[in-house]
């Protein structure tokens, strides 16, 4: 899956983009109340583990 792929279903979920951080954008999760780290590489692959920590964070698995 790549970034931008991510980047939809987190925003189906009702997760919204709250500020850009150093290095990533940060991310809020509703559903779970916790921040994340997305990537600006829209059209790169997300490794395994890290759309793993990303899903669980943003409540969408």
């Amino acid at each position: 899956m790549k970034y931008s792929e991510l980047e939809k279903k987190c925003k189906k979920a009702g997760c919204y983009w709250i500020k850009d951080g150093k290095k990533h954008p940060i991310w809020y999760s509703p559903i779970t109340g916790k921040t994340f780290d997305l990537s600006h590489h829209k059209n790169q692959e997300v490794k395994t583990g890290t759309l793993n920590k990303i899903m669980k964070a943003a409540g969408i698995k």
